[in-house]
């Protein structure tokens, strides 16, 4: 994406019931989609069992990955207001893991892990398994596997920040 502007452009009627963002007026252009990654974001976002601020570690960190600044971007705002701090968020655009406390570190490690290699070795699964039950396990592998699906798509088709979106942290 050369970044002159969204390769699909947003619809012009914001989603009933959904935050005026670029994402959901762009899904809205195929409304069973929408309706179906919502329920499933919403899912992960609002009723899973991993704690917010852990989850947007995850997401943040594939967000920066994946090369997506709209996605860094839109959880930035949503993981600074569940705990996440200004320095977390520039120390999640770099490619240490240094300064992160175990737990924390850990899930940077698993962001990295299953975007650069599609897996997670040993090491980390046994450093994760002592902190997380299976069930927690397996939502923090979906919330990584969700995420890339969600930055590929918004890089693909070019969706833009909206006015006042954050994008990468200055250094």
């Amino acid at each position: 994406m050369d970044g002159t502007g969204p390769r699909i452009a947003p619809a012009d009627d914001a989603p009933e019931g959904l935050p005026p963002l670029n994402i959901f007026a762009t899904l809205a252009k195929y409304p069973e989609l929408l309706d179906r990654f919502n329920r499933f974001g919403g899912f992960l976002l609002f009723k899973g069992l991993v704690q917010a601020r852990e989850r947007e570690i995850v997401i943040l960190r594939v967000g920066w990955r994946s090369g997506s600044v709209y996605e860094f971007g839109q959880h930035t705002v949503i993981g600074m207001g569940a705990g996440i701090t200004d320095e977390e968020v520039r120390r999640l655009v770099v490619e240490s893991t240094d300064g992160w406390a175990d737990g924390d570190r850990d899930l940077v490690e698993l962001a990295d892990q299953l975007c650069l290699t599609n897996s997670v070795d040993d090491d980390l699964w046994a450093r994760l398994s002592a902190r997380w039950n299976e069930q927690e396990l397996i939502e923090l592998l979906i919330v990584a596997g969700f995420y890339r699906l969600v930055s590929g798509f918004l890089n693909a088709t070019g969706v833009q920040l909206e006015a006042g979106t954050p994008g990468w942290p200055q250094a």
